[in-house]
């Protein structure tokens, strides 16, 4: 049997973010996961660090919206009808929390900590030595009408307010940074301080390196075998049990098969996304992220290929993978960029942890002894890992932590 300050369950982008920072405060770190590195939830992304990003995602606000969801006509939007009562209160939960004033108090506690997220992958990256993975090159959002162009308004109104440069431009303007877009879109907007990775997963195993170099131990076990042993908490491995007074659960989607037992009942649910990767040499250059509002989908380069995202899918977590947003979103991309052939037959599926209100929770387990919380990033796992990392290290070792954690608190939903 092994001991150790701090076990961490789940090594995608914020558990071994969180397992480093612990370390750098010179804990003795266990990272346990039943995968590889990186390999599930945090593996599929954009690659783009959106410490930017201002307003969370909302609940359509129009019927138009609405109802080419409901008739499976939205590329940016699916469901599998079985998952509809189960995910009703959830959804119920998110068009609360995505009215007006909501949607503004999210924007203004979230905004501290996605202010310092590229700062924080960049301070872990030049440790790490994954400086090469790093553009800064901004991303681009492309609108395709007058109206949803003018929709943005609010939001730029916010980043003027919270001192964020965007650049708005027409369609000549945003071909002059990426010539190989056609002109099917109105208007763009650039936001140059975004920066961006061509692999995410690498940046993850880099970090992970760098955790033990610093005298971390990463295992392979079963986040379900935790249990009480004494004081603290014991995980079995496959190098037998490790116990220590202290637990990290950064699960992801998977916390609520730990936590629910445990009596800890939170509102997560699950967008589930998809990416295809496609030929680099066949495809027009391009050098940094797009994204295609209306239709929900972006593309950016990627080491392996052109990497294409989808929007969201509602259904069950481990439900058969239903890729259809590709068929929708195709004529679409096609109109806007010539892509190449597929560059690999594997279409990548992942579930997104999502709270209602779009915060994570950060913070101290209700009603459990020496457990903290890192889950529900929802769409910026990858960005807040390294931030999420520093905040619960400034928590757990004593320090005066960074901004007010009490937004983040999982207390929010008990209340």
């Amino acid at each position: 049997m092994a001991r150790t300050d701090v076990i961490v369950l789940g090594a995608g982008i914020v558990g071994t973010s969180i397992a480093l920072q612990l370390a750098k405060r010179n804990m003795a770190v266990a990272l346990v996961d039943r995968a590889g590195l990186g390999e599930q939830t945090s593996y599929g992304n954009s690659g783009v660090l959106e410490g930017s990003t201002i307003l969370p995602p909302a609940f359509p606000s129009s019927l138009s919206a609405l109802m080419r969801v409901a008739l499976k006509q939205a590329s940016d939007a699916n469901y599998h009808m079985s998952f509809l009562p189960w995910a009703a209160p959830w959804l119920m939960k998110f068009r609360a929390a995505s009215r007006p004033a909501a949607i503004m108090e999210t924007a203004r506690i979230n905004r501290p900590l996605f202010a310092r997220a590229i700062a924080e992958h960049e301070a872990l990256m030049l440790e790490s030595g994954a400086t090469q993975y790093l553009r800064r090159n901004g991303w681009i959002k492309l609108y395709r009408s007058d109206a949803a162009f003018a929709a943005l308004r609010k939001e730029l109104d916010l980043a003027r307010e919270f001192g964020i440069v965007v650049e708005t431009m027409d369609a000549d303007g945003a071909r002059k940074l990426e010539p190989s877009l056609s002109s099917v879109f109105r208007h763009a907007a650039y936001w140059p301080a975004a920066v961006s990775l061509s692999d995410p997963l690498a940046v993850t195993r880099a970090y992970a390196a760098r955790f033990s170099t610093l005298g971390g131990i990463t295992l392979k076990g079963d986040a379900l075998s935790l249990h009480r042993s004494g004081s603290g908490w014991r995980v079995e491995t496959a190098e037998g049990p490790i116990d220590a007074p202290e637990v990290v659960v950064a699960l992801g989607p998977w916390a609520p098969d730990l936590l629910e037992p445990l009596g800890l009942k939170l509102p997560m649910g699950f967008k589930r996304g998809y990416h295809r990767h496609f030929k680099t040499e066949e495809s027009a250059p391009l050098t940094r992220p797009v994204v295609d509002v209306y239709y929900g989908y972006l593309i950016t380069p990627m080491r392996q290929g052109i990497r294409v995202t989808t929007g969201a899918e509602f259904a069950a977590r481990d439900a058969a993978p239903t890729p259809v947003q590709f068929d929708r979103l195709r004529p679409h991309l096609d109109a806007l960029y010539r892509i190449g052939s597929r560059a690999e037959d594997r279409t990548w599926l992942g579930a997104r942890p999502c709270f209602p209100d779009s915060r994570p929770v950060i913070g101290r387990a209700p009603g459990q002894k020496g457990m903290w919380l890192a889950i529900g990033h929802a769409h910026w796992g990858l960005t807040l890992g390294p931030v999420t990392g520093r905040l619960l290290g400034e928590m757990m070792s004593g320090e005066t932590p960074f901004l007010d954690p009490k937004g983040f608190a999982a207390e929010r939903f008990l209340a």
